[in-house]
């Protein structure tokens, strides 16, 4: 792939998340609360999260190693900022996730697909089309302010998103089935708080590393978890009832 063909992938990219964003809230994506029968076949959510999740970690590793970077600063260590996050989410959430849910082979699907894709799109952003002298500065790139407030956000999301999903896990007792309203940590004031941290965290990432594909990547986590964030907030009213959702908001705290 040439220089031009990967910024055509990222315009692409970007046009199909705005059609994703708006067809998200109509259509309910089928795995979690809202899966159903009508999505087709479905497999341990273990399984299908680790499959799902693995591929952008492999292909930013191949990606990475063919690229010749090595371990030159500072476009390594977002490497490994990027790979840290994928490390938990392919090969350590699956497994501590509780209960005995699946997920449709169709969403799973749809999920590697992007990744393979955002693979791509990142390690061509971070190792082979970032603009000449971005990161010529090495080392000294890492003490820049826009860094330190990136890396910041980076790792802030990153704990609000692993301390969300630990508030979801433990909600239930071994053995028991009903659906409860989380309330510790962020969910006080959003009923996605997990997704919320995801949103900080890529955010970080992007304002990290000045590269426009990180900026696309942030312009789907939004267009991914905004309104599948508005569908959990009224299938929570439905639940719960207005009175115990109070003024939480969706997913950003105080504004949506």
């Amino acid at each position: 792939m040439n220089q031009e063909y990967f910024h055509f992938l990222l315009w692409i990219m970007g046009a199909v998340a705005f059609f994703v964003f708006i067809a998200l809230y109509f259509v309910k994506a089928g795995y979690g609360m809202f899966r159903t029968s009508s999505w087709g076949f479905s497999i341990n959510n273990k399984l299908a999260w680790m499959l799902m999740e693995a591929p952008v970690f492999i292909i930013m590793f191949w990606l990475w190693g063919k690229s010749g970077v090595g371990f030159s600063l500072p476009v390594y260590f977002f490497f490994l900022l990027f790979q840290l996050h994928y490390l938990q989410r392919a090969f350590i959430f699956p497994f501590i996730l509780k209960g005995n849910s699946r997920m449709p082979v169709a969403i799973m699907s749809m999920g590697i697909l992007f990744n393979v894709l955002n693979g791509i799109m990142q390690a061509g952003g971070l190792f082979y089309f970032a603009p000449e002298g971005l990161y010529a500065a090495g080392a000294a790139y890492l003490l820049k302010p826009h860094t330190l407030i990136g890396v910041s956000l980076f790792f802030l999301g990153m704990g609000i998103n692993l301390h969300s999903d630990h508030v979801i896990r433990h909600l239930r007792k071994p053995g028991d089935t009903k659906h409860y309203l989380p309330a510790s940590g962020l969910y006080r004031y959003v009923t996605s708080a997990n997704y919320f941290g995801e949103l900080v965290e890529w955010t970080g990432f992007a304002i990290l590393t000045s590269s426009t594909a990180a900026w696309v990547f942030v312009w789907w986590t939004f267009a991914n978890l905004v309104p599948r964030a508005n569908a959990i907030y009224h299938r929570y009213r439905e639940e719960f009832g207005a009175e115990a959702v109070g003024k939480r908001k969706r997913i950003i705290p105080f504004i949506y």
